[in-house]
């Protein structure tokens, strides 16, 4: 086991880490533990009850959170024409086809999100090795391959996230910033939580929501009783 840094055996002073506390309850121990001389983010993991193995268990998509998560996100799309200039006028920071492609090709990553039309997906494709990896692959689950690209970036710039399970069937998210008030971050964190249980796969067997955890980025994780979900 790792020796624990001075800052977090405190900041584990503050609370019980082994009882499940209430949503409000646990992300206001958050908010009064994150001591970090920055604002930090906000994150949850739902440990759920899924075999990832099952590609009908594999959980993805996309939700946009009431509040926003804190972070400014730098969108790219690809599309040409009228679609294009509709990025452009819904806020889009970069727009493009085979230019942006090549680019990408370059070493170039100066975007957090990236949105393509239908037609623009042949292009786009060549991009797979690059940004598949990252998890910056526009995809139809998550709403990013579209021909609504003004709503599209539209979400993206006002709070929307992507979410998928891991190879163990968890969920990592962030949900907002430590200086969001606690309300702010309990709709958040319900936004997603309700998400989750409405997509609850039809195979998955025994307890759904088997462990939830919150955190910031520099604390430690404080546990939510998934039978308050």
């Amino acid at each position: 086991m790792p020796k624990l840094g001075k800052k977090l055996q405190e900041a584990i002073k503050q609370y019980d880490p082994s009882v499940l506390y209430e949503p409000s309850e646990a992300l206001a121990m958050v908010k009064k533990i994150a001591s970090a001389k920055f604002d930090e983010t906000v994150e949850v993991a739902f440990r759920l009850g899924v075999d990832p193995r099952h590609a009908d268990q594999q959980l993805r998509g996309a939700v946009v959170l009431p509040h926003g998560t804190g972070k400014t996100k730098t969108v790219l799309v690809f599309a040409k024409g009228d679609k294009a200039k509709e990025a452009e006028a819904a806020g889009a920071d970069f727009v493009g086809a085979e230019d942006m492609v090549e680019k990408i090709q370059g070493g170039w990553m100066g975007f957090d999100v990236a949105i393509a039309t239908p037609d623009m997906m042949g292009l786009v494709g060549k991009l797979g090795r690059v940004l598949g990896p990252r998890g910056l692959m526009p995809n139809p689950k998550t709403g990013t391959v579209t021909f609504e690209v003004g709503p599209a970036v539209s979400d993206a710039k006002g709070g929307k996230i992507t979410y998928r399970t891991d190879k163990v069937g968890i969920i990592h998210a962030p949900i907002g910033k430590a200086s969001f008030e606690v309300e702010k971050l309990v709709e958040n964190f319900k936004t997603l939580a309700d998400t989750l249980v409405r997509i609850k796969p039809a195979t998955a067997k025994g307890q759904y929501m088997k462990a939830i955890t919150v955190s910031s980025t520099m604390g430690p994780g404080v546990k939510i009783n998934p039978s308050k979900i």
